[in-house]
């Protein structure tokens, strides 16, 4: 069995930040998950490197569109290790390879029919690099766009243009169908609702622009960048593993993470497209929101980020995919800001986590020489265990990933009451206890395991670490179940959250 799950490539008109670490660390758990699940799994990230944005950026720093290119798709690709991202290949659409796949998938939509010349007249946003239509507008403020309220220009081009409106009905065929293809469900509304106000063609190339993929029917004209882009999740499987071909093991992608504004582009062109070309639909589109810093949404554009490489450098990448998956609820909107992460950080990852998985295993040590005392665990715990790895993958296989980190971490909780509750510190002052002692060490360690199992995908360098100290590196699902371990001796382990340093 195999899972595909692709993050959007990333503009490189300026460089990475916390939002785009924050679809990246989405993809790695589903990819994580997946991977534990004993799939074969094909996890794609990269950068968008062609169109406007990127030529005039580059124009402004006196350099060439390539320069700036190169300059910022090594920012993006270094962000994914910094992230702990498990990634299987960064791609750039500057790859000749993806160019020429480019080309030969829209000359095949070309010579179906699903192209034609024309004039093509419009409010164009060059941060979007999109053409808006009339009802997107914000005219009370003067013609601007609805994302970044800049002031549209007005243009007119000689272009090649796609056929959208011809897929209408086929796309609302398709939404039919598929109830499940756009999720959650206000981002498929709208996309259907967009939909159903009538497709108009589109421009599918730009003719006075030269910073783009060339056309091979017509070399004064270069891609429209949103046609390029999104054919690169179909173009990374040609070439991604030199020698082979993994377009038949993993295409179609099974999941398409998104941010919510370039929704129309993967819910209405990317679908219509893949239609045109002949080539099959992925299985689903999820759509995430925004973070937002004082009520306005992260954004390059409006100067508002923060640097997840800072945040990196002073928490660790661990608690910086934590917190983006437990305090913003995948899917929606959510405010992000420093006084809560720090909160999360020391209520939930070093008291919580922290303060459960060291102890305990001192608690061995101290008590049993680190040796695990052999026997069932604590069937006190079994109600509150029966079912999780169940349930987490029931969670992730409908992308509620703040849903399934909740799931666990209500164990997490649950085996510090569970301390609370047996005191092991008390039974070993009594001799004639040392039973009940042996009970509650096994269980913790077992809790600790299990636990470690599931939140791999959220916190691998810390689980991998807990694993290493418990004996019981394999992170396989299908072990993480109360009582399915077998730890015979733990180590002492560092703190797994110290205390984070003062800001430089």
């Amino acid at each position: 069995m195999s899972f595909y799950v692709t993050t959007p490539i990333y503009y490189v008109n300026a460089a990475p930040h916390l939002g785009h670490a924050y679809t990246t660390i989405a993809a790695d758990v589903l990819a994580r998950h997946h991977r534990q699940r004993g799939e074969e799994v094909f996890f794609l990230t990269g950068t968008d490197e062609h169109g406007e944005p990127v030529a005039d950026a580059a124009h402004a720093l006196g350099i060439s569109p390539q320069e700036l290119a190169d300059r910022n798709a090594e920012r993006f690709r270094a962000l994914a290790p910094r992230l702990g991202a498990s990634n299987d290949f960064f791609i750039r659409t500057t790859d000749p390879q993806h160019m020429a796949v480019v080309q030969d998938v829209l000359a095949r939509v070309h010579a179906a029919g699903h192209v034609y010349e024309g004039v093509y007249e419009g409010w164009y946003c060059p941060r979007c690099a999109d053409f808006k239509a009339e009802n997107e507008i914000e005219i009370d403020e003067g013609n601007r766009c609805p994302i970044h309220h800049v002031e549209l220009t007005r243009e007119q081009e000689q272009n090649y243009f796609f056929a959208l409106s011809a897929f209408q009905q086929p796309l609302e065929d398709l939404y039919a169908e598929r109830p499940d293809l756009v999720a959650p469900a206000t981002r498929r509304n709208e996309a259907l609702s967009f939909i159903r106000s009538g497709l108009r063609d589109v421009p599918l190339t730009r003719q006075r622009l030269t910073w783009g993929v060339p056309v091979p029917w017509d070399p004064e004209h270069v891609f429209y960048v949103w046609f390029d882009a999104l054919l690169n999740y179909y173009s990374a499987l040609s070439y991604a593993r030199p020698g082979s071909d993994l377009t038949g093991a993993f295409w179609p992608a099974n999941c398409h993470l998104i941010a919510k504004d370039i929704l129309r582009f993967h819910t209405v062109y990317w679908p219509a497209l893949l239609m045109a070309a002949g080539l099959e639909l992925p299985g689903r589109v999820f759509v995430h929101g925004y973070l937002l810093m004082e009520g306005e949404k992260m954004s390059k554009s409006l100067g508002n980020v923060l640097d997840p490489f800072e945040v990196i450098d002073r928490f660790g990448a661990d608690a910086l995919r934590f917190y983006l998956l437990r305090d913003v609820s995948f899917g929606q909107d959510g405010s992000v800001s420093t006084a809560a992460f720090e909160q999360r950080y020391e209520s939930e990852l070093a008291n919580d986590l922290g303060n459960l998985a060291s102890p305990t295993l001192a608690m061995v040590a101290r008590y049993r020489d680190g040796a695990v005392p052999p026997g069932p665990p604590d069937p006190l715990l079994a109600p509150d265990f029966a079912g999780l790895p169940d349930r987490v993958c029931e969670q992730i296989d409908a992308i509620e990933l703040t849903g399934a980190l909740e799931e666990i971490w209500r164990r997490v909780r649950r085996l510090n009451r569970y301390v609370e509750e047996r005191a092991p510190w008390r039974l070993a002052k009594e001799p004639d206890r040392a039973g009940e002692l042996d009970e509650v060490l096994r269980t913790l360690v077992e809790g600790l395991r299990v636990l470690a199992v599931l939140l791999w995908p959220y916190l691998p360098a810390s689980s991998e670490r807990l694993l290493e100290a418990l004996g019981a590196p394999d992170r396989a699902l299908a072990g993480a179940r109360l009582g399915a371990g077998a730890v015979a001796q733990v180590r002492a382990l560092e703190v797994l959250f110290p205390k984070a340093p003062e800001p430089a």
